[in-house]
Parts: structure tokens; sequence; C-alpha cells
């Protein structure tokens, strides 16, 4: 356990604050938490996968709950982002995902032609999607003072891995599908985003206090593809999810890795947020987007830097995004081999700041 940091006692709780920063009203810090919070750099959590696959933790509630809670045992987050992976919707679209291949997940049969389309299924995802509702459902039980957030893979990003069957860093095959096959592609990217836009409502359902569509692979296209192909599949996603300000909603949170060309179009997307990464200027997002809710955006590996570094860069990105409006994040994940020192210092100079409120 991390010591408490030795600063005045804040004036707000978690929740108050969070919602404060997504209805842009003075906080007195910036909430916190992180991408990929729960997970291999913590021991605690290597502990439990060392008992068991990553299948078997993310298919039990009870195991995804006790991971989701080992960060805020450790560190005086905000926020929980709830334990799953982005490929549950792949299979829950019909395809076989295998995670623990010793050399990323792997996703079968393709999907690359008409008929592969028409053997998917549009899953009813309260049924195929159950495992993370009921651990939000857990979450909220064992840590009712804590919000919690939900999450999903974006269409791109998706279809990325539906078509190249396994991570890539070209992502030829799902390039080369939107080019050759334009009509096909956007028929399966909008088939992914209505199921990815059922299980964010879902789990807002559920009780997450946002959710966050993760679109990590859509900077590899260009801001013209981007516009034709995946910004569309968004809005569709989107249009089928309750947001901030309406009955049974929730902010909805878009990050896109790799925005800075993009940037423009952001606000198009109809999310009620962004995540910024780590790529990009914060002051620049700032002036882009508006006057909306921001989120980020340190460079998860600057946790490697030493200690005044670190509380350097948190307390220029603070002054970047401004008082109001601002959740600090990392750029994208947490590596697996970030020390805990590093997070410990990133996560008591965001505690330090004070604001008037």
């Amino acid at each position: 356990m991390q010591d408490e940091p030795t600063t005045s006692v804040p004036s707000l709780t978690s929740r108050e604050r969070v919602r404060r920063a997504f209805a842009m009203e003075p906080v007195d810090h910036p909430p916190v938490w992180f991408m990929r919070q729960a997970g291999r750099y913590l021991p605690e959590y290597r502990a439990i996968r060392a008992k068991v696959s990553f299948e078997e933790l993310c298919r039990s509630p009870e195991l995804s709950c006790e991971v989701t809670l080992q960060p805020l045992d450790r560190f005086p987050l905000d926020v929980a982002i709830v334990f799953s992976d982005i490929l549950t919707v792949p299979e829950a679209m019909g395809l076989n995902v295998v995670f623990d291949t010793g050399h990323g997940p792997e996703l079968s049969p393709v999907v690359r032609t008409p008929d592969d389309i028409k053997r998917l299924v549009h899953p009813d995802v309260s049924a195929a999607l159950k495992i993370v509702p009921e651990t939000l459902r857990l979450f909220k039980a064992a840590r009712p003072e804590t919000p919690i957030f939900g999450f999903a893979g974006a269409p791109w990003t998706l279809f990325c891995y539906m078509v190249e069957g396994r991570g890539g860093k070209d992502w030829l095959n799902a390039k080369k599908l939107l080019w050759t096959e334009p009509k096909l592609a956007s028929e399966l990217l909008g088939r992914i985003a209505d199921t990815v836009g059922d299980y964010l409502q879902l789990q807002i359902d559920a009780g997450a206090e946002a959710v966050q569509m993760f679109d990590t692979w859509a900077g590899v296209l260009s801001a013209d593809d981007y516009r034709r192909f995946a910004l569309p599949a968004v809005q569709r996603a989107w249009s089928r999810v309750k947001g901030a300000g309406t009955a049974g909603g929730a902010p909805r949170m878009y990050f896109m890795r790799d925005s800075s060309a993009t940037m423009p179009v952001l606000r198009e997307t109809g999310a009620d947020a962004f995540a910024i990464d780590w790529a990009a200027d914060m002051a620049h997002a700032r002036a882009t987007l508006g006057a909306v809710p921001l989120q980020g955006n340190l460079d998860p590996l600057a946790l490697f830097a030493p200690e005044e570094t670190i509380r350097e860069k948190v307390r220029g990105i603070i002054a970047a995004a401004g008082p109001v409006g601002h959740i600090f994040n990392l750029g994208h994940g947490v590596v697996p081999e970030t020390p805990i020192s590093g997070v410990h210092a990133m996560v008591d100079e965001v505690r330090r700041t004070r604001f008037a409120i």
C-alpha cells in the first residue's frame, strides 16, 4: 500500500469531482485515473494471472471485480475502470478469440467477404456480454463511494482485428477492404457499431457513470478515410447510447490514438468528452476542441522518469488543460514494466494541485 499524499484534505468527494469535471464546473483538483490501471504492472494482478488464464479472468465477474479494485487499494484514484477486453465484442458477434497465444490475441474466422459478414451475429448484448455488467454491479456493491467507468473498442479498431485476425501495425487487409470493397467495409463497420453502442448502453444501465470508446487504431487512417469510414461508425454507435444530461444516460468519452491530424473532426463524433493521446499537445487540444471535457495525456513511458520529471510533466499538462473540464490520465495504457513509484508520483502530484472552487 502506498501512503496517502501529505496534502490538505480535499474539499470534494471523488464522485463530486468527476461529475463537476464532466459538467465543466470548478474542481479542487482534476480527478485522476489511468488506462489499464488494473493490469500487469501490479504484483497483485500477476499473482491472480499465475493461477488463471486471461480468458478465465475476463469470464469471471468475481475475479474481474477483484482486479478492478486492486489499483484503488494501492493508489488514491478517483475512478475505477471495469476490467475486461475490447475483443469481447467480436467474440459476441460470433468469432473465436484466443488471448493467451504468446504473441497477442488471434481471431477466427477472419471477416473479409459478404458471406463472412452474413455469418456474424447481432447479439443480444444482455445475454452475450453479461460479464461486464455483473462486474459493475459487484464493484458498486463493494465500493459504492467510487465512480466506475465502462468501455468498449470503437468500430474501426474492432474492424481491424476482425479483418486481420490478429494485431498489427499497418493493417494491410483492413485498409485494402476499405478501398477495394468500400460498401462491404461500411456494412461491417455498421454492424460492429450497433453492437458497440448497445454494449455501452448496457454498461450504463448496470451503473457505469461514464463510458469510453477506445479507437486505438483510427490514427492509421488519413483524415479523409477517417471521415469517410470510421467517423460514421462512431456516430452510429454513439446514437445508441444515452449521453450526459439524458435520462438513463452518462458521459460518452472518445479516445483516438494519434489524433493530432484528425482533431478538428472529433467534435463531429457525437461524444461528450475526449481523451487525448500523449503525442497531441494538450493546449492545442483545448484550443481546437473548445469548452468540452478533456482527459489525458501523460506519456505512459514518462512514468519511468525521475520523480521530479514526472511531477513537472503532470503540472504542465494540468496547466495546459486549464482548471475546469479536465480529467487527468495517461495518453494511452500503462505498460507492464512500469515502476509503482512512477505511478505514485503521478497520482500524488495531481492530488497536490489546488484550484479555487
